[in-house]
């Protein structure tokens, strides 16, 4: 018999983070499911430690690989391939799933047919422990997409039907970094309904090595285009506005010393 939820993940040189990461789905109090692992071209041991637990848990995980590095969108959608389960959830090669995550969110989809898709909140936290908790929507609108992406990518849980409906990720330059809200963009052009629970079930990691790999300025300019182009295909008022403050406010952020950026953010530390 399948599992329930297939588990994707795209891999890359995240090798000292992902072993805590594949764990917290070990002890997961729900374990009717299966892990799709992608390696997308790293050039560190990543792809010994996901063949670690291939070998261990043979039953429980799959590793694939890019011969080249193809980002994130394409190797998703490489993983969607094999995701021949109900649930498709989404994890992070360098973050942490909370021991209720995967039971929490099926027993909701399970008892919701209108929505879905379920995603909740993140917990941040660095190499000094926690220090933000997120907030979100219990259920966004398409007036919601102005203020940016509705629903946090890694702790989500879709019905397979429906990444399916709508063709998984795109995959172009200009969607790069934002997968993720463009995604969400056509499931909700194409009528699909998704929530967000009020409890935090997983742990993003956010540190000096996260927020190297942010965005550079091709990417917050393809951005720029991507969020006109999808407050535009909503029928959404004043369509450059949002973008034009999002792209400038992100670019600021880019930008700041890593002691400044650690300054403020470590005003909202536990």
């Amino acid at each position: 018999m399948n599992p329930r939820i297939s588990v994707i993940m795209g891999i890359y040189n995240c090798a000292p983070t992902l072993a805590e990461a594949l764990d917290s789905l070990l002890a997961q109090t729900y374990q009717d499911f299966k892990v799709i692992m992608c390696d997308d071209g790293s050039s560190d041991n990543t792809c010994d430690v996901a063949r670690r637990y291939v070998d261990n848990y043979p039953e429980k995980f799959i590793l694939i690989k890019n011969e080249r590095n193809l980002k994130l969108a394409t190797t998703l959608n490489r993983c969607l391939e094999l995701a021949d389960t109900e649930y498709t959830a989404r994890m992070d090669g360098d973050d942490i799933s909370l021991p209720e995550r995967f039971e929490t969110q099926i027993s909701f989809l399970d008892s919701h047919s209108e929505y879905s898709l379920v995603s909740c909140p993140m917990i941040y936290f660095d190499e000094n422990g926690d220090y933000r908790t997120g907030a979100a929507k219990p259920e966004p609108s398409n007036e919601d997409f102005r203020k940016g992406t509705p629903y946090c990518h890694a702790p989500v849980l879709v019905r397979t039907s429906v990444y399916k409906a709508v063709d998984g990720y795109t995959a172009n330059e200009r969607t790069e970094r934002m997968e993720d809200y463009y995604l969400w963009y056509k499931i909700h052009r194409a009528g699909f309904r998704g929530y967000n629970l009020d409890v935090p079930l997983y742990k993003m990691r956010d540190d000096r090595n996260a927020r190297a790999r942010r965005t550079c300025f091709r990417n917050r300019w393809n951005g720029l285009k991507t969020d006109i182009e999808i407050l535009k295909g909503l029928n959404l008022p004043s369509p450059y506005t949002y973008p034009l403050f999002h792209f400038i406010a992100g670019t600021l952020g880019q930008i700041l010393p890593y002691s400044l950026y650690s300054m403020l953010r470590n005003r909202y530390r536990k």
